[in-house]
């Protein structure tokens, strides 16, 4: 792994071998600026002709520090690595080369051996309580886990989409070194560890680089969260180009997952940022890209991003689960057992077609493009907190039901990932929660209940009153995972299910991810299908779903060897699929 040392970011203050810091800012509207000390006369910076202003003196590590616009202007440094003082306060300067890793030579693993974990750190407890739980997620088979957004935001409660410093690692979670701690365990146990990075907005409070750079954002441009930024300055492509290459280089990240690329404009810039992280980065890392795209762009894949998160699927098999229709969700209302099989086959179902609520085009062609170019997911952050009380899917379907999707899920080709607590079947609901200053919190308030009465149930307003308030810290803490829940009883089985999937997964599928494409389908009736896929030795896997509430029955059985049943049947024998069933076979392609 290329050493720490070897990295500065363009931005920021640095702290070197030698003791001194180097302080850099691109602040094309000011002709002086100066660092800022406790108890010391601010230092003046140098500025050259692109507006860079830059000085280096002997400064500690651990020194609070602002920089000064004016006699009377403080403010922290948008590319700050540390904010103990939160988004208002001062910014601390971090010896990024203090730490001692125990994982030095760690390499990472290929990308077919991923099954992705994601997190929030402070519903689950915080970096230490993670730690705790690695061995427990290595034992289940989880091969990464995915950190939501650690930017530092206001307060010590939010998603992390709210995040202001996309250099400082979010100081109510602990500090740079704790979350290094927590890399190095988990690479420790043979665990990648990817972060969730939002490039695309920043959070509306505690926002300073419109006052040093105006120029940052564009004006002509919004996004659904906020004002859009301007990448086609280079000055602002450095400063995420720079902060990816940051989290990979400096904490030993194994991969980013990028928030809603498709509010980031001009989209070459996401091809340069893959050009870019390949020749900075160690060749010899398994370093891999994740994109969330609303777009459906292929082409990005083709690329050489390693995946996308497969909404598309999620939304159909949703759809087909609980037969809720509101919303996005009614673009997947007409057949959502032909749209989940064509995402289980080709990725996309909207690969160019109109989509009904944007009466626009959406997506590209994809399939050509292997399974694992994309993550499918029962749920995630987004589709258990943007419902207005966060319920998860086991709160909502039945049992036997939610045990065949698991099923679907890990023994699919395409890349699994859980959201934390699933595994057992948690019945922890996972809220909205901010911790703005008031006035925003009003906003953010209004803002939530006036979003969810567009959804029938919560149309009215004694509906809208039940709505946790996401200011509050008690919605926070409704939402904290209770890691304990795993050994009770009741979801034991749910937890041995899983475990039995992944081993499964481990043995028989991950082994032949490379190079595996589409085979064949067939749809029985609705919710009751068969999928294939010819694997990378020209085996073929074949996944038998009913879903539906009665039995089905087969022209012909299936053949090969069953990998896995979630009943106790032989449809090879009857041939007849039993209600809320799955059946998961490998077999010779000359076999039938």
């Amino acid at each position: 792994m290329k050493s720490s040392t070897r990295f500065m970011p363009r931005w920021g203050a640095w702290h070197k071998e030698d003791g001194t810091t180097r302080f850099r800012i691109w602040a094309p509207h000011y002709n002086k600026i100066a660092v800022a000390l406790e108890d010391k006369p601010a230092i003046e910076m140098s500025r050259d002709q692109e507006g860079w202003h830059e000085v280096t003196f002997p400064c500690a590590a651990g020194t609070l520090y602002n920089y000064q616009l004016s006699f009377s202007t403080l403010i922290p440094d948008p590319a700050s690595q540390c904010q103990p003082e939160d988004v208002h306060g001062k910014s601390l300067i971090v010896d990024q080369g203090a730490y001692q890793w125990r994982t030095p030579h760690w390499r990472g693993r290929p990308w077919e051996e991923a099954v992705i974990y994601e997190v929030h750190v402070g519903a689950a407890g915080g970096y230490a309580s993670i730690i705790k739980q690695l061995d427990a997620l290595s034992d289940l088979g989880i091969t990464a886990i995915q950190l939501m957004p650690l930017s530092e935001f206001p307060g010590g409660r939010n998603w992390g989409y709210d995040g202001v410093f996309p250099y400082a690692p979010e100081s109510s979670y602990g500090t740079p070194d704790d979350l290094k701690a927590l890399i190095d365990a988990a690479h420790e146990r043979n665990i990648m560890v990817f972060l969730d990075v939002v490039y695309n907005h920043f959070g509306p409070e505690g926002n300073i680089l419109s006052q040093y750079v105006p120029t940052f954002f564009d004006p002509d441009r919004q996004t659904a969260w906020g004002q859009a930024i301007n990448f086609t300055l280079p000055a602002v492509q450095d400063f995420f180009l720079d902060n990816a290459l940051y989290w990979l280089n400096i904490y030993h990240f194994d991969g980013l997952r990028l928030d809603a690329v498709h509010a980031i404009a001009p989209q070459s810039w996401l091809r340069d940022l893959l050009q870019n992280i390949r020749a900075e980065c160690d060749p010899e890392r398994h370093i891999h890209l994740i994109l969330e795209n609303e777009n459906n762009d292929a082409s990005l894949l083709r690329a050489g991003y390693s995946a996308q998160w497969n909404d598309d699927a999620h939304n159909a098999l949703h759809v087909l689960l609980t037969e809720e229709t509101e919303g996005y969700y009614g673009n997947f209302a007409h057949n959502p057992t032909q749209d989940l099989v064509q995402a289980l086959q080709e990725g996309f179902v909207y690969q160019g077609q109109i989509s009904p609520d944007t009466q626009k085009p959406r997506g590209q062609p994809s399939a050509d493009l292997p399974p694992t170019s994309f993550i499918f997911f029962l749920q995630n952050h987004d589709q258990i907190g943007n419902r207005a009380l966060g319920d998860r899917l086991s709160t909502q379907i039945d049992p036997g039901v939610l045990g065949v999707a698991h099923a679907l899920l890990l023994l699919s080709p395409q890349i699994p990932m859980l959201f934390m607590g699933e595994e057992w079947g948690s019945k922890t609901p996972f809220l909205y929660f901010v911790s703005h200053s008031e006035g925003l919190n009003t906003l953010v308030r209004e803002g939530r209940q006036k979003e969810m009465a567009s959804f029938s149930t919560f149309s009215s307003q004694e509906a809208a009153n039940l709505i946790p308030d996401p200011a509050s810290p008690d919605t926070f803490k409704r939402s904290c995972l209770h890691w304990s829940e795993r050994t009770q009883s009741e979801h034991v089985q749910t937890y041995e299910t899983v475990k039995k999937l992944l081993s499964v997964r481990q043995e028989h599928i991950v082994p032949r991810l490379h190079n595996a494409r589409s085979a064949s389908s067939h749809i029985w009736a609705p919710g009751a299908f068969a999928v294939s896929w010819y694997m990378g030795d020209e085996r073929i896997l074949e996944l038998f779903v009913n879903f539906s509430d009665t039995d089905i029955t087969l022209l012909t059985g299936y053949a090969g060897v069953v990998l896995y049943r979630s009943v106790n049947q032989d449809c090879k024998i009857n041939h007849t699929l039993k209600a809320h069933s799955f059946i998961a076979t490998l077999r010779k392609g000359s076999e039938r």
